[in-house]
């Protein structure tokens, strides 16, 4: 029983260091305030222009999304927002609601993928990219590297484990 034992707690620590967390940087290079909202970790917070916002995203997490928000107005905690509004909170639970330019992820294989969306509408230039993948670029609604339609073929790899830069306004 003590084999079997140590032997499942062997194969559980390996299984747990196989998982991928990821360090996402979010920058603010708008002339303006910026709410990036973050699901189903982080949640949210104010950006000034030119401030930064470190997300640690936990092995386990397997997809999210990630977006701003424009045109808040916050009084302990609830509030709205003109653009990407998530149910009146300041730290989303819920997707924002359009029109929202999102970056996308999904982690915690061998590779990542990610990419970024305007199916649901266009609010905030931004940059997309992994530490060992391509840039992606959105700079307005018509943006090429962007998903437009469910059924575009806009999905990008990298390797697992990798960190990623979300910036608005590039």
């Amino acid at each position: 029983m003590a084999a079997a034992s140590s032997i499942l707690l062997l194969v559980l620590a390996v299984f747990a260091a196989g998982a991928n967390a990821a360090t996402f940087t979010i920058t603010n290079n708008c002339g303006f305030t910026v709410w990036p909202a973050a699901i189903p970790v982080g949640g949210g917070v104010q950006l000034n222009p030119g401030q930064t916002w470190t997300l640690n995203v936990p092995a386990g997490t397997s997809s999210g999304r990630v977006w701003g928000r424009t045109g808040c107005s916050f009084n302990g905690g609830r509030g709205s927002c003109a653009t990407g509004d998530c149910g009146g909170a300041f730290s989303c639970t819920l997707s924002g609601q359009p029109p929202t330019t999102l970056a996308e992820f999904t982690i915690g294989g061998t590779q990542d993928f990610y990419d970024i969306s305007v199916i649901d509408g266009f609010n905030v230039a931004m940059d997309f990219s992994c530490s060992t993948g391509a840039a992606l670029r959105c700079r307005d609604s018509g943006c090429p590297d962007a998903y437009h339609q469910p059924n575009d073929v806009k999905t990008h790899a990298c390797s697992g484990n990798s960190n990623y830069q979300v910036t608005f306004c590039p």
